[in-house]
């Protein structure tokens, strides 16, 4: 999430002062409060939004719910989250069907904002939701949109209803209602209208969008705004509200190095939420938006039902019940691991993942280190072996893992390397399979998870109910979910990072040494 990158730096150094404070006078919460305009300003957040911010953390943080408090400067952090939470929106708005199909879907915004991709990644996100979507190709001015939309449409594996070429040639209004009707004949469900932009706010613009609503009579209008065009976000969103009247706003180039104003000023200026966030180029870089949760990733405490959800969509559950079983009885080979590891990858990039993890916004660099080609080096290397050694790394002598690291083009230290790390991940997967969370070397017990020393009695008397899940992976992030949702240990973080004497970094983050021992995991340590 680049695009909260700074903002999320300024708000984190600032609560560290203020966790410094046992009692926090007035003094410190105008200084706090202070650096929280700044912060907002900064990043291009619409004045307007940050007065009203600021003066209800203000007046809260003032009051009896932080004097009272055992851990005031917590507090403090708390309102924020809950404020920036109301400014995102509140709560979670899902797309309105309509009760007889097609449901039609309209997307308005300035040319250059992502429409037709976001097309593209809407259609591939219904139609893995069992819909059948027809993409309407209405923008027949911008050169070569008409391609582009039937090239996306092919990549998502969705009809597109095209029957002008575009450049300047036919009627946009006629193309969308008649898409409408086709969608109607052939039974899709839903139609999504892809309409044209303009470099700026133009009456004709206006016009064009709006005859295409009064004629489609639209379920709902999405605004798709570049969340990358900071202050313009609300002048450009204001017109597009009085022009078309938008149900719901698309936030896309998320992954941007931009200041992210436009997402925290949209929703507050406008009055219309949220709905889709889009966080890279592919077709799959799109989630629905969740204030709560946007809110914790930029004060930088973590996103685990975003990963637990990602990890339910990228894992065959078939398939691991079978490597659940081959655990449990220890017939785990470097096959099953390197299937777990294709499994891992469908999740996306590695460093996101990292970064959905709380305090990792402090560990940028070694975030920036982490190497995302690790696992096809894995592939390569297991790919080498011969079946007999995938079932059984014991009979890898040195001529064999010679032959093994020619074949891949890696060095013997890899292989053996790798050898390790399976060793490891076998073992952590075995405890998984068991129904626990594995302590991870370098980072502290996981609340809940049992310690050393525990009687099992006590332990049975202390066990949470956990994931059921057949998925061993799967397993270990739902149930590291459930402890994260548990109040959090004193001597660590929620998930155990940073207890014990000398784990973990300052304040509970996780330290460099513990991102090291996932490196080790998955890829080179």
């Amino acid at each position: 999430m680049a695009t909260f990158g700074t903002l999320s730096d300024r708000l984190t150094e600032t609560f560290r002062n203020l966790r410094t404070k046992g009692k926090l006078t007035p003094a410190d919460v105008d200084g706090t409060v202070r650096e929280i305009r700044r912060a907002l300003l900064d990043a291009d957040v619409a004045l307007p939004v940050v007065k009203e911010f600021t003066a209800k953390i203000r007046e809260r943080a003032l009051g009896d719910e932080v004097n009272r408090a055992l851990n005031p400067a917590q507090q403090v952090v708390q309102i924020v989250n809950e404020e920036l939470i109301g400014i995102l929106g509140g709560q979670q708005r899902r797309l309105q069907f309509a009760k007889n199909p097609p449901t039609v879907i309209m997307l308005a915004g300035l040319q250059g904002s992502g429409k037709t991709t976001f097309a593209g990644k809407l259609a591939r996100m219904l139609e893995k939701d069992g819909h059948t979507p027809l993409l309407v190709a209405a923008d027949l001015q911008r050169p070569n949109a008409v391609n582009q939309l039937q090239v996306v449409g092919r990549q998502a594996g969705a009809a597109v209803y095209a029957p002008e070429p575009g450049n300047g040639v036919g009627d946009p209004v006629r193309v969308a209602t008649d898409g409408v009707e086709v969608a109607r004949r052939q039974q899709h469900d839903v139609v999504i209208i892809d309409t044209a932009g303009r470099l700026g706010v133009d009456a004709e613009l206006m016009k064009q969008a709006a005859n295409i609503r009064r004629a489609t009579d639209p379920d709902e209008v999405l605004f798709v705004i570049d969340a990358m065009i900071g202050q313009d976000a609300v002048n450009t969103a204001k017109a597009f509200q009085d022009g078309v009247d938008f149900t719901g706003v698309v936030l896309s180039k998320l992954d941007g190095d931009a200041r992210g104003g436009a997402a925290l000023s949209v929703a507050s200026v406008t009055g219309r939420p949220i709905i889709f966030a889009s966080t890279g180029e592919g077709l799959d870089d799109v989630e629905a938006f969740h204030p709560d949760r946007m809110a914790s990733r930029i004060l930088d405490l973590g996103d685990i039902l975003t990963l637990i959800e990602q990890a339910q969509q990228a894992f065959d559950e078939e398939e691991a019940r079978k490597v659940a079983e081959k655990i449990a009885t220890e017939q785990f080979t470097l096959e099953d691991f390197l299937e777990q590891m294709q499994q891992l990858k469908k999740m996306g990039s590695m460093k996101k993942m990292l970064g959905m993890l709380p305090g990792m916004g402090g560990m940028k660099q070694q975030l920036d280190d982490f190497d995302e080609r690790e696992i096809d080096r894995t592939e390569a290397i297991i790919r080498s072996m011969t079946p007999g050694e995938r079932r059984n790394p014991k009979v890898l002598n040195g001529s064999r893992r010679l032959r093994i690291a020619r074949g891949s083009g890696m060095t013997v230290t890899d292989v053996n390397q790798l050898v390790q790390r399976f060793e490891q991940a076998a073992k952590m997967m075995k405890t998984v399979a068991r129904g626990g969370v594995p302590n991870i070397p370098g980072m502290g017990p996981v609340p809940g998870a049992g310690r050393p020393g525990a009687s099992a009695k006590r332990g049975k008397q202390q066990k949470q109910k956990g994931s059921r899940s057949g998925n061993p992976a799967k397993r270990a992030a739902e149930n590291a979910g459930i402890a994260a949702s548990a109040p959090a240990s004193p001597t660590g973080t929620g998930f155990g990072l940073g207890g014990g004497a000398g784990a973990g970094g300052a304040g509970g983050t996780p330290s460099a040494e513990d991102l090291a021992e996932l490196q080790k995991l998955l890829g080179r340590g």
